[in-house]
């Protein structure tokens, strides 16, 4: 049978694929496993329990939850009823939503926790639609998920369950992501079967993937770059392991042993600044052959371009330094995929130097979302690109540089919002992904800024931030950084630096820290980070140098609405919590 919509690979795991360990998650600090044929009864059975409850054709159904197995038990049991998956953030803020479960008039929710339950039971008393909430974790005074499982076996509506399967057209709406973006209320983004489906097959030769490996699975599932690879994995027969939170990755790495995971940038780079961190700790030789060996991977060229004197050098690195980096990963890895945000191509180089490889990658919710991908073909990796563009997938750039997008990946529309979709989708079905880029060597895709977040100054020069400040967060001093400089004279930043390194770099200097507050006042503390933006400086035109920067005690957090749930930062919003430090910047004329 071929897999044209996402449910169709539930019967193509069992009869290809049937293994033990299909799902695999923590559950009182033991692992727990659910074979593909539990996959398909929980599926199936919570499927009938739905259809007891009455629900009708594309009725919204929505998932709350970490990433676990009952995760995917809800969404297939939603798609195979007719119904629709509205899978929303864990963290997402109070207003976003009752602002989505309004929209949508969302019937019943899944919730993973006792504290989720609370908040979603809360908000509901402004959503009228929402009939019943369902949890994964037993809680008192709440119904459990198996109520509907139990409630299927008893009542199984196989004739009505298959009759909906056979109705459902590839083409026909799977899922309504809500993306919340920097300004306004979030976007349903709708996408069908085919939209994920093309997807994951036009992924599946970009990695020697086979379906005995295992993935590690730690980025939200209800984001469609997490959604696209758990369908992918699914229908390759690839297991997949849940982690318990993102700070046992670490642990579970080493357990787990995974072939495969996907990842972010942000976290790669925690990676790199805790092996660095290490390798400072050490004295001695030992510390001099880390160093060695850290600065050999930095200057790494694919395919021998360095020559055979780097490269034996590199295979002594590699069996005295960087076989522990790999081993620390679990020791199987084959792949880390990353998007989400621009990668440091200086991180690229070094763990791809270390036989770690890691794909960056290029993709929007409204493109299911993999537009183009480093991967393991013939010339697939180019460092400071997001690789080639995926087959079946077409990509033009604009006259103003903009990144259109045509092919079987992008959306049907935006949920509600016929306006907002004809901002985006033109005429000739061309997508317009706000995103400005460029093809080095006529084939890899190369990001270099956000069209919206581009400004000029007021001596009439184009700034693009983004791209200035993911060269500022490759400091090991500088967590976060936000350019600004809109219609001024010059550009500045703001910038919160990495704290935990601090601390650290303090005590070797024998610099009291006392208080995050009182550190960013500390003259030699500014003159060392200011140092690191002279860095940056050196490598910017003049119009782009940052100038007069200003240090902030705190990250921003989703938590306080400075950032997205995806980790864009929502510049007006910290730009608005500031204007003191702007009017010192700028001598108080904005």
């Amino acid at each position: 049978m071929e897999v044209t919509r996402v449910f169709d690979i539930l019967p193509q795991l069992l009869s290809k694929y049937n293994k033990p360990n299909a799902l695999v998650a923590k559950e009182n600090g033991k692992w727990k496993f659910y074979s593909t044929q539990d996959f398909v009864d929980y599926s199936t059975h919570l499927s009938y329990g739905l259809l007891n409850l009455n629900i009708e054709r594309e009725e919204k159904i929505a998932i709350i939850s970490n990433n676990r197995p009952e995760w995917n038990f809800a969404d297939y049991a939603i798609q195979m009823s007719g119904a629709i998956s509205v899978p929303i953030y864990p963290t997402i803020s109070e207003n976003d939503l009752q602002f989505i479960l309004n929209d949508a008039k969302v019937k019943y929710i899944f919730v993973s926790s006792e504290d989720l339950f609370l908040k979603v039971k809360a908000v509901s008393l402004n959503a009228p639609c929402v009939k019943e909430i369902y949890t994964f974790n037993k809680i008192v005074g709440a119904k459990h998920w198996t109520e509907l499982v139990e409630s299927g076996k008893k009542n199984p509506k196989k004739e009505e369950l298959e009759k909906i399967k056979k109705s459902i057209q590839p083409n026909d709406l799977l899922t309504i992501l809500y993306t919340s973006g920097t300004t306004g209320n979030p976007k349903g983004v709708m996408l069908s079967h085919n939209n994920l489906i093309s997807n994951s097959k036009a992924s599946q030769n970009l990695c020697p993937f086979k379906s005995n490996w295992k993935a590690l699975s730690f980025l939200p599932l209800n984001h469609v770059y997490e959604r696209m690879l758990t369908t992918l994995y699914l229908y390759l027969g690839i297991s997949i392991y849940y982690a318990e939170s993102l700070e046992t990755i670490g642990d579970n790495l080493k357990e787990i042993k995974p072939e495969v995971f996907s990842t972010v940038p942000r976290l790669l780079e925690k990676v790199y600044d805790k092996i660095v961190a290490k390798g400072s700790d050490l004295t001695g030789i030992k510390k001099k052959m880390f160093f060695w060996a850290l600065d050999l991977g930095l200057k790494y060229e694919l395919n021998g371009a360095n020559g055979w004197w780097y490269e034996f050098q590199l295979k002594i690195a590699n069996k005295l330094v960087f076989s522990k980096w790999r081993e620390a990963l679990g020791g199987n890895l084959f792949a880390a995929v990353s998007g989400g945000a621009a990668l440091q191509p200086r991180l690229a180089r070094v763990f791809n130097a270390a036989k770690i490889t890691v794909l960056e990658g290029y993709g929007l919710t409204e493109t299911s979302p993999v537009v183009a991908v480093n991967n393991f073909l013939p010339n697939g990796i180019k460092f400071g690109t997001v690789g080639p563009v995926i087959d079946d997938v077409t990509v033009k750039i604009a006259a103003d540089g903009e990144i259109l997008v045509k092919g079987p990946n992008v959306m049907m529309g935006y949920f509600n919002r016929p306006d907002a979709t004809a901002e985006v989708i033109d005429s000739e079905g061309w997508f317009h992904t706000g995103d400005i880029g460029e093809f080095i060597d006529n084939k890899y895709l190369k990001i270099t800024d956000r069209k919206k977040e581009i400004f000029k100054t007021s001596g009439g020069k184009y700034i693009a931030p983004v791209m200035i400040e993911n060269k500022l967060k490759e400091s090991p001093f500088i967590e976060q950084a936000l350019v600004i400089g809109e219609n001024q004279k010059f550009a500045s930043a703001f910038i919160v630096p990495a704290f935990a390194f601090l601390k650290d770099y303090c005590e070797r200097k024998n610099i009291p820290f006392t208080s995050n507050e009182e550190i960013i006042k500390n003259e030699t503390i500014k003159s060392r980070i200011i140092a690191e933006v002279e860095k940056v400086n050196t490598e910017l035109a003049q119009y782009e140098k940052i100038k007069c920067p200003e240090l902030l005690p705190r990250e921003w957090t989703i938590d306080k609405g400075e950032m997205t749930p995806k980790l864009s930062i929502k510049r007006k919003v910290v730009m608005a919590a500031n204007q003191h430090l702007l009017d010192k910047i700028y001598g108080g004329n904005n």
